[in-house]
């Protein structure tokens, strides 16, 4: 029914959407920092800065094409359900906001990096786990999944949120092969006690044991290092 429904505009936003996310992995990834701090480090201390001015202007597209061209409708929250979806929507902005206490906002954004003049792809913050990661390994992913499937599905918001979700699951397993990189057997360990995207009441960490697994020596590469645990 759903593929019947596509057209021309939802076709190019498919690729749209394709090319954000692999741009996105791209720069996010550890061989292309790699890359840029042997080939160009002057770029450096503007890196993440770039990366996150980039993240949204590329996203632009996509979203607009989202936004003006929905389609049919595909179904829509209802009577007690679109509450529902109301309180789950403000529950992952809330979350989100309180998150950010938990976020270094000047190391996150890039600020720091080109105040210092940082020609490293090291990143300052240590292993943390906020009260979020104490449920999931990825908070920011899962306020994200919430915010997006809560939404009425036209055509193109349902194509959509389908490739965001798979990109979140992907995005999710490269960011820990990164974080296992930059903090060895301490992720490792934690990632035995949490889930990664659906909290499951048999692996949520209690404070004490987060307060420990957070104060072991982390193992990080000698060569190259970067996010802390909370980098969603």
């Amino acid at each position: 029914m759903i593929l019947s429904q596509l057209n021309s505009t939802h076709v190019f936003m498919i690729i749209l959407w394709l090319l954000y996310f692999s741009i996105h992995s791209l720069f996010a990834s550890l061989w292309f920092k790699q890359f840029i701090l042997s080939s160009y480090p002057w770029i450096m201390p503007w890196y993440r800065l770039a990366y996150n001015l980039l993240a949204i202007l590329l996203l632009i597209p996509p979203v607009f094409l989202m936004l003006m061209f929905p389609g049919d409708i595909v179904w829509q929250w209802s009577g007690n359900w679109r509450y529902l979806s109301y309180s789950l929507t403000l529950a992952a902005i809330a979350g989100f906001f309180l998150s950010l206490k938990s976020y270094d906002s000047a190391e996150f954004l890039g600020t720091l990096q080109l105040k210092e003049g940082r020609k490293d792809i090291k990143e300052r913050e240590s292993f943390h786990l906020s009260v979020f990661h104490r449920y999931v390994r990825h908070p920011w992913y899962v306020f994200a999944l919430i915010l997006i499937w809560t939404r009425d599905m036209y055509v193109s918001y349902l194509i959509s949120a389908v490739l965001m979700s798979l990109y979140f699951i992907l995005g999710s397993y490269l960011e820990e092969k990164k974080l296992i990189v930059f903090h060895g057997d301490q992720y490792r360990l934690y990632r035995k006690y949490v889930a990664a995207l659906i909290p499951l009441p048999w692996r949520i960490l209690n404070k004490q044991k987060a307060a420990e697994i957070a104060a072991l020596n982390s193992h990080i590469n000698s060569t190259t290092s970067g996010d802390s645990t909370n980098a969603d």
